[in-house]
């Protein structure tokens, strides 16, 4: 189904929720996160603008920003300390409450959050035409919604494809992005790892992830990795294979750390990857 002409703004669906609803708690809120992932950057500025490679892709979380914030500031904190950055960003998130059978691209005029519009990039609205817009998916999900703070707030003139991801096939979909990779784009997927298992669980089957990610490992991730954006994550590693970019994990924990609750947790990472300069 495709939505007559990309007119209208999706309404932010999770502030309150997931992030601060009120424009000045989640500014605080993200800055306070980014300072936390500047201070947890390495001294091998990897991605840096003086730095070996050209940062390309970042996998973020998309929880609660009490429990997986600090993860994605690490990962958001790469791109900050970037001089030259993306114009655009090509957003991947699963669908977690209405299935697609392959992406539904949100053509719309912009994202709203508490922060303000975030614009839509024209690529987008060809993207849907080919592709489709299906509006119930995208109207409550929070997987690309919850990355807009933190994105408004690194690339203050940014602007987004937002794609919600379904059952597509990820060489497919690598297929359909590779020629929207140009130098100024972007790609970020938007997961969490494993679900609701114990602290102990979680930590190992999310530990053989991020290895997987790390290496790059398609087949292993594809048959071993445990996460709700998995078609996103293998789609970046299969970008990753085929232009040769590297791939490292920034950071990780879970959901206990917050809650204290070691019985039935949600694990985060962040990861980077990027090609040599």
């Amino acid at each position: 189904m495709s939505a007559s002409a990309h007119a209208g703004v999706r309404p932010a669906a999770v502030a309150g929720l997931f992030y601060p609803e009120e424009a000045v708690f989640l500014k605080k809120e993200v800055c306070r996160f980014l300072a936390m992932g500047k201070a947890a950057l390495s001294q091998n500025d990897v991605f840096s603008d003086k730095g070996s490679h050209h940062l390309r892709c970042l996998i973020v979380p998309h929880a609660g920003y009490m429990y997986s914030g600090k993860t994605a500031g690490r990962a958001y904190a790469e791109l900050a300390r970037l001089e030259q950055k993306p114009r655009r960003v090509i957003l991947l998130g699963p669908a977690h409450r209405v299935y697609v059978p392959f992406i539904s691209v949100a053509d719309v005029a912009a994202y709203q959050t508490p922060l303000g519009l975030a614009p839509v990039a024209e690529a987008t609205h060809e993207l849907a035409e080919r592709f489709g817009f299906v509006p119930e998916v995208h109207r409550q999900e929070h997987a690309l919604e919850v990355q807009l703070p933190f994105l408004q707030t690194v690339l203050p003139n940014g602007e987004y494809i937002p794609i919600v991801v379904g059952g597509a096939d990820p060489r497919q979909l690598a297929d359909v992005l590779r020629p929207y990779l140009d130098d100024e784009t972007l790609l970020l997927v938007s997961t969490d790892l494993s679900h609701f298992l114990t602290d102990a669980q979680a930590r190992q089957v999310d530990q053989l992830s991020s290895r997987c990610i790390a290496e790059l490992d398609v087949q292993g991730f594809m048959q071993r990795g445990d996460a709700c954006g998995k078609i996103g994550v293998l789609t970046a590693m299969i970008l990753a294979q085929a232009r040769q970019w590297s791939s490292y994990c920034l950071d990780y924990t879970n959901s206990s750390e917050a809650s204290g609750d070691r019985d039935r947790v949600v694990g985060y990472g962040a990861y980077a990857m990027g090609e040599t300069k």
